[in-house]
């Protein structure tokens, strides 16, 4: 009898967690390394939000709390779904946890029985398959190529729907792509979604506020209000507010998924960080202006990053509606040869080839369930990601 658990057998490391700490290994030999692998927001948390957790933590909130989340910030949290989004939610109706890795995996442990088919657009985040697999069901992807600018259509939704199809994730703007739906686009799958009943919709909104050029972000149940029953909105304070240590993530359902979510939640990790919902507490509900100034730093890193990738030869960058990440096709490299005297003959030999000659970290877009792609965070300084372009245009241009 094997001692380790057939179901981990399911699901891999994260590849992007893998690539980083590669990078963080030849950096500690010495090696000059440029890790753009982790989608991190390099600015400090809000003044005011640490001081919301220091006077937390001095007025002797540290004990327990409600599993799921203290009174206090789940009515925070239904004023911030009313006052952007126009919906209303009950606090009965939301659950806090443990960043928003953790709503998904709730969701998805507490609604899924063997075989139970979960919709996944691709390229996605790394860790939607693997928690499906964990939970038991099947993973069912669907590839969102760069022509169709890596967003689902109506059509590809309609022909992966089956009898056995519980969930679609849907997540907006998009990790590893940065594509957004406009309204028009999320109301044409949301009318697939009426047709077939049995189909709840995991709306991944944590980019919510990362949107460039006037795009103008929505989420399935705003738009479809028909749909509300049947969609936990899903969101968190981790890219919005530079918290990703803060560990809160936060979600919106009908009572009967959210009670089902905090029965899973008191098994296993019990409440969040008390003194991180304080926090949370106070970025949601006190000045905003963090999210635009922070806003346009990301757009204009962007606009450096696209414009300079595109200069290299044999890459493609499309320019994202959203989020800080760029996924730039590297299909004219597929053959060739690097400097170095690796054959490009992938996009994951092109990532390890680029680390390894340029000391460049970004994570292959194999990982994410489409090539021939990589993914770079440009949550990062503009001088860091000039250094960076510069060294992966020496590639490139080394490769024949």
């Amino acid at each position: 009898m094997a001692f380790i658990s057939d179901r981990l057998a399911r699901i891999k490391p994260s590849p992007t967690i893998a690539m980083s700490t590669r990078a963080a290994e030849l950096g500690a030999q010495g090696r000059d390394i440029i890790s753009l692998s982790a989608g991190e927001p390099d600015f400090d948390t809000p003044l005011h939000v640490r001081d919301a957790a220091k006077a937390a933590i001095d007025a002797g909130h540290t004990r327990y709390t409600a599993v799921d989340g203290t009174p206090s910030l789940k009515r925070a949290i239904a004023a911030k779904f009313a006052r952007e989004n126009g919906l209303d939610y009950s606090p009965a109706q939301i659950t806090v946890g443990t960043g928003g890795k953790q709503i998904l995996f709730n969701a998805l442990m507490a609604t899924l029985d063997d075989g139970d088919e979960v919709i996944v657009p691709a390229p996605y985040w790394v860790s939607y398959p693997d928690m499906v697999l964990l939970a038991g069901g099947r993973p069912v992807v669907v590839e969102c190529r760069q022509e169709a600018g890596f967003r689902l259509t109506p059509e590809a939704l309609e022909d992966a729907i089956t009898p056995r199809t519980k969930w679609l994730i849907l997540n907006s703007p998009s990790n590893p792509s940065g594509a957004g739906y406009d309204r028009a686009q999320m109301q044409a799958l949301c009318d697939v979604l009426l047709r077939h009943p049995q189909v709840w919709v995991l709306a991944d909104d944590i980019y919510e506020h990362l949107v460039f050029d006037g795009f103008e972000f929505c989420t399935p149940a705003q738009v479809e209000p028909r749909l509300k029953d049947r969609v936990l909105t899903m969101n968190g304070v981790s890219k919005s507010y530079a918290m990703t240590g803060w560990r809160i993530g936060y979600g919106a359902a009908p009572e009967p998924l959210i009670k089902a979510m905090a029965k899973l939640q008191s098994q296993s990790t019990s409440n969040p960080c008390s003194v991180s919902q304080y926090a949370a507490e106070a970025a949601l509900t006190g000045p905003q202006d963090y999210i635009r100034d922070s806003r346009a730093v990301f757009q204009r890193r962007r606009d450096l990053v696209v414009a300079g990738l595109n200069g290299c030869p044999g890459l493609d960058c499309p320019v994202p509606q959203g989020a800080f990440y760029v996924y730039p096709s590297m299909a004219g490299l597929i053959g060739r040869t690097s400097a170095g005297g690796t054959l490009i003959d992938c996009d994951e030999a092109f990532a390890n080839a680029l680390l390894d000659e340029q000391g460049v970290a970004v994570v292959f877009g194999a990982a994410f369930g489409l090539s021939p792609h990589f993914r770079i965070s440009y949550a990062t300084a503009d001088s860091v990601l000039e250094d960076a372009v510069a060294r992966i245009r020496r590639f490139c241009e080394g490769c024949n």
